[in-house]
């Protein structure tokens, strides 16, 4: 295949497809298992130091908290971030120094609200390295690839780009039509922390609202740990079988979490936690206010639980509910039943 461009950034989490199918044939179990375990638990297990890790959800919306807390209790560091629409989850670990390297491609802001202080700072003073860029779309697709047992899918983006030239993709010329096109490689992270609606024993999941690319990325990941608002009896699920986003075979540990995504929005359950944000924004500024705030929220608390309530409990949680027209997918109100 003649190559014409190749970007420069470093590829990460690519290994060859032979291998993947032989891990997931020897590590991977298709048994009945019941895999609830704590979030303590899970990190024990399946999250180690110098692991490349991705965050399912996007932005501030169906983030995985109590893997997150647990990651930093845990003192995990050396961490490679795949971040592609992580927000607050990225801002988080690489705050608390668990992260030393990210392929970014959108961690180092929180939309409207601003400026990620704290990611930001840690890549101005070289605490954390940028090895690649990407596209939303380029690392979506990566997952996708990792997926499909492919070692990359073409795609017509890229080309062009600053992004590109910063990024672990290629140019090649087609061998049908001649004219150029963009390989973006798979990509496989050791391990995948999603959050979803409903999950059973086993891991089978239910995601309301946009899944984003998490069927994707629980596809590519060697583990999948699963948290989930509410754990369900299987049945349940298997009366709802086409809405089944993630089956239990590619899941490793599921965790069951109420108010999980807290402080972002779980969609049809809960908003964000906008004055939460704001301190996190605020304290954030100084490394001083780093420390402050995970001492006071999690380093300094035992479990999400605890966590909970230190944010205001129940009272506080239940006004995140109480958000007016916040539609569920069985209501067609003013939103439509798509409000994310």
């Amino acid at each position: 295949m003649n190559v014409l461009e190749e970007g420069d950034g470093e590829l990460v989490g690519w290994e060859h497809p032979d291998e993947i199918r032989r891990w997931n044939r020897e590590e991977r179990s298709r048994a009945f298992d019941d895999k609830r375990v704590s979030a303590t638990e899970a990190v024990e297990r399946y999250v180690d130091d110098g692991d490349l890790i991705a965050s399912g959800g996007f932005g501030h919306v169906r983030i995985s908290t109590p893997i997150l807390h647990e990651i930093v209790r845990q003192g995990i560091s050396d961490l490679t971030l795949s971040g592609k629409t992580t927000v607050f989850d990225a801002d988080l670990l690489i705050a608390a120094g668990a992260v030393s390297r990210v392929e970014a491609a959108y961690c180092f802001a929180h939309e409207t609200r601003g400026l990620a202080p704290a990611g930001r700072r840690k890549v101005e003073n070289g605490e954390v390295e940028v090895v690649a860029e990407a596209s939303n779309a380029m690392l979506q697709w990566r997952f996708l690839a990792g997926k499909m047992g492919v070692p990359f899918v073409p795609a017509r983006i890229l080309s062009g780009t600053d992004t590109f030239e910063k990024s672990s993709a290629k140019v090649v010329e087609d061998p049908w039509s001649g004219d150029p096109i963009a390989l973006v490689p798979a990509c496989h992270p050791d391990v995948a922390v999603i959050h979803a609606t409903k999950a059973d024993k086993y891991g089978n999941a239910v995601i309301d609202g946009i899944s984003v690319e998490d069927p994707e990325l629980a596809g590519a990941a060697k583990r999948v740990i699963l948290t989930a608002e509410e754990i369900v009896d299987s049945d349940e699920l298997r009366a709802r079988p086409k809405e089944i986003e993630i089956p239990y075979f590619l899941v490793d540990a599921v965790v069951e979490a109420p108010y999980g995504s807290h402080p972002g929005e779980m969609p049809y359950q809960y908003y964000f936690d906008e004055a939460h944000l704001e301190e996190w924004m605020e304290l954030t500024e100084t490394e001083e206010g780093v420390e402050e705030y995970l001492e006071r929220y999690v380093t300094g608390t035992e479990d999400f639980e605890e966590y909970l309530e230190a944010v205001g409990g129940p009272d506080r949680l239940a006004e995140l509910e109480a958000i007016e027209n916040y539609d569920r997918p069985d209501e067609g109100g003013p939103n439509g039943g798509d409000r994310v």
